[in-house]
Order: C-alpha cells, then sequence, then structure tokens
C-alpha cells in the first residue's frame, strides 16, 4: 500500500467528505441527471449509485451472480449490488483495514441479517487471496487508478473467475501512452503529484487481459458522462482554476478521459 493510499483512506477518510456524499467515493455518472439546473446532494448520490448500475449491466450479470468488488471502499456498491441484482453472494474486498472497518460498521445489519450473501474481506488487488474459478463477475469502480500492477491484477481476476466469468472495470486512464501524460497530469491535479494516482494509458489494461486469456475486450470512454457532472459538482466548493477543477481540464485537452472496460474469461478457459 502506497503511503498516499494509507493516509487518504485511513486517518483522512476520504469517504467522509461531503464531495463523496452517500459514501459510494466515485466522481458519479451523470448521464441522467439534469445538469443544466441546480444540482444537490440527491442528485450527487444518485450518479455514484448509478456508476455502479452502469458497471453492472456491462458486466452481463447471470442469474443469482457471484460478484467480487476488488477495491471496495466503504461497501456502499457492495450492498446495492446485493440489493438490486438478486446476487448469490457480494464479497468486498480492500487493501485498508480501516476501510473494511467502517464497511463492516456501516452494514453492521446487513452483515447480521445476510451473513451468507454479504462479506467483507482484505486483499490487494495483485493477491486477491480467494479460491480459483469463485466469481461470476468481477467489478472494480474507481479503484485502478492506485492499483501498483495491472498485470497482477488481471492475473487474479482470471484466477478466481469461472469460465464463462466477466470483468468490468471503471476508473481514468490516460488515452494513449504519449511521452509526457504522466508529468503533464502531475502539474495539473495533485492526486497524480503525491503518488495517490498513476498515470497509465488505458491500454495498459485491455493489455494486461489479454496476456492472460481474457477475451472479449471492450473499452468505452465514459468522460462525457462523467467529467462535466463531477465538475459542476466540485464548483459548490472549489474555484474555476483550482487544482480539483482541473479533472475537466485534462479531459478537454485530452491528457485523460474515464473509461469503462470489460473482458470475459472463455467458457472452455
Amino acid at each position: 500500500m502506497s503511503p498516499a493510499v494509507r493516509e487518504t483512506y485511513g486517518p483522512a477518510d476520504l469517504g467522509a467528505e461531503r464531495i463523496f456524499a452517500g459514501g459510494f467515493i466515485n466522481f458519479g455518472y451523470w448521464h441522467d441527471i439534469d445538469l443544466t439546473h441546480p444540482i444537490d446532494e440527491a442528485d450527487r448520490i444518485r450518479s455514484q449509485q448509478d456508476l455502479y448500475r452502469r458497471v453492472l449491466d456491462a458486466a452481463r450479470l447471470p442469474k443469482a451472480p457471484r460478484i467480487l468488488e476488488v477495491g471496495c471502499g466503504l461497501g456502499m456498491g457492495c450492498v446495492l449490488a446485493l440489493n438490486e441484482c438478486d446476487a448469490a453472494t457480494v464479497t468486498g474486498l480492500d487493501i485498508h483495514p480501516a476501510q473494511l472497518e467502517r464497511a463492516r460498521r456501516a452494514h453492521a445489519e446487513t452483515l447480521r441479517r445476510e451473513p451468507d450473501r454479504l462479506r467483507f474481506v482484505r486483499g490487494a488487488a495483485g493477491q486477491l487471496l480467494l479460491e480459483d474459478r469463485q466469481f461470476d463477475v468481477v467489478i472494480s469502480v474507481e479503484a485502478a487508478q492506485h492499483f501498483p500492477s495491472l498485470t497482477d491484477f488481471a492475473a487474479e481476476t482470471f484466477r478466481v473467475l469461472r469460465p464463462g466469468g466477466r470483468v468490468a472495470v471503471v476508473s481514468f486512464f490516460t488515452p494513449d501512452d504519449s511521452p509526457g501524460r504522466p508529468e503533464d497530469l502531475a502539474g495539473l491535479l495533485d492526486t497524480f503529484a503525491d503518488g495517490l494516482d498513476i498515470a497509465r494509458p488505458v491500454g495498459a489494461l485491455t493489455d494486461a487481459f489479454a496476456a492472460t486469456g481474457l477475451a472479449d475486450r471492450r473499452v468505452e470512454s465514459l468522460g462525457a458522462d462523467v467529467w462535466p457532472g463531477w465538475d459542476r459538482w466540485l464548483s459548490r466548493w472549489w474555484d474555476e482554476g483550482s487544482w480539483p477543477r482541473n479533472f475537466l481540464h485534462a479531459y478537454e485537452r485530452g491528457l485523460l478521459d474515464y473509461y469503462l472496460v470489460t473482458a470475459g474469461r472463455p467458457s472452455n478457459g
């Protein structure tokens, strides 16, 4: 775990910040939210829920799926999947013990009521510490920008997916591997400068999936439905020109985008 991740999701408790209303800790998917009118906390929470719904829909869930979320944070998405997808089981995995403690505390009643369907476990993206071929679906929502190795994550994803299972990841990546991208982003955004976020091309993830044998790899830009809404929400606290508002500027300059990446383990694999 990097020092920046340890601090941000430990003592700093990012999920408690008002910008992440509802505790989901993602930028949101604003496709069905009218940004021409004032937006409020209910819109913000819906944007975060809708990002999970977009991911789960892209994962093509089978009946009564067994779902793993890598980088589950406070577990809000896990409970959404449990309640809305008729999941047989949902496992939330996170590297940070403080996040897991908060997740268990926040969802204590659901854990008590559904002990066989919901659990939170500790593990790293590159070392899941879970059994082979255990899950129908692996999802990761806005966590891959922290993963030290996309290659290790891909290999572990392949290992824990059952044949025919699918993975769906959303996060922000550079659109290509042009030289200077990391430096440009570090100059605009503090989270890249301090090492919390890692600047990598989206092709690094699809290449990692391909190397493990994950097939049917697809990449979709969600930037138009993420960055303007996120910037509009941030404008409640930060002025134009402050570093958090530079996510939209990075997108407009072609330095960064928000992607949905999916792939599947072959049925005979």
